[in-house]
């Protein structure tokens, strides 16, 4: 909760303003498409909060992209996201997770980003009450509204705002534009606002904890199980602690300790998963 003895708040809208007027040819454009982004959160955190009492739990009958079965609130978040995103005028194409095909955007409401976005990571914990979150990336398309479907392709250092919401105890939004800085801001549900909380967020240099799923280990190159043993086995003559095993099976919520904490956060490829 936000102190209220505070009146100077760095709230995200003002962030993003004053990050707008740092870059005089700006037009605003990105500052609009965050403002859906933020409304997709705070829609998607509300929902999750009361999940079990409005019978928001439990499978819709489908499953995503990923072979994964989809959960109610999945299908809501997404359908939630599109239409946020859309209505925003600021994208002419979108990635989502939860559905096979590009979702394109009607001509008349086309902008020069896309985005790609997971509405809900991690929602098979939803029941049992753990952590989740959205998970986005925006890039600008080459040809602006006009783009095709092909320009989408493009590698990942041409994002220009990428970060994830957390959905807990808290509900926490860390972003980037780039620059070296990453930002953390906690909603707080008194004033609906995100709040700047965790300004300038640096990775500690060394941590204790390693997050993976080692229920993949056999399907794993010697290259990785090597280097995980060395984490939890360091040689005697090191000086080295062990690390310790910390995994929630929510990319956010490993992500987000691991930021603060310090540690290892790693999805290595492996054998099992050719796709």
């Amino acid at each position: 909760m936000t102190d209220h003895h505070q009146t100077n708040l760095m709230t995200l809208t003002r962030y993003v303003l004053e990050e707008q007027r740092q870059h005089p040819d700006a037009t605003g454009d990105l500052t609009i498409a965050m403002n859906a982004v933020q409304l997709g959160c705070k829609f998607v955190e509300a929902c999750v909060r009361k999940a079990r009492l409005i019978n928001l739990v439990g499978l819709a009958g489908n499953t995503n992209v990923q072979g994964e079965d989809q959960k109610k609130l999945d299908v809501l978040s997404n359908e939630m996201f599109v239409n946020a995103l859309k209505a925003s005028g600021k994208f002419s194409f979108m990635v989502s997770e939860e559905v096979d095909d590009i979702v394109v955007v009607p001509e008349e409401l086309r902008g020069k980003y896309c985005i790609t976005f997971d509405p809900l990571d991690g929602s098979s914990n939803i029941d049992a009450g753990v952590n989740v979150g959205t998970i986005f990336g925006i890039w600008r398309l080459p040809s602006g509204p006009r783009a095709t479907v092909e320009e989408i392709l493009v590698p990942g250092s041409e994002i220009i705002a990428g970060g994830y919401c957390m959905y807990g105890s808290s509900c926490n939004l860390v972003l980037t534009f780039g620059g070296n800085r990453v930002e953390g801001f906690t909603l707080d549900p008194a004033i609906g606002e995100f709040i700047l909380t965790h300004p300038d967020i640096r990775i500690p240099p060394r941590g204790k904890i390693y997050s993976v799923n080692e229920g993949n280990s056999m399907y794993w190159d010697d290259a990785t199980r090597a280097y995980f043993d060395s984490l939890k086995a360091p040689p005697a003559d090191s000086g080295r602690k062990p690390y310790s095993a910390r995994y929630i099976g929510s990319m956010v919520a490993d992500v987000h300790r691991t930021l603060l904490y310090g540690g290892v956060f790693a999805y290595p490829s492996d054998r099992k998963s050719r796709s």
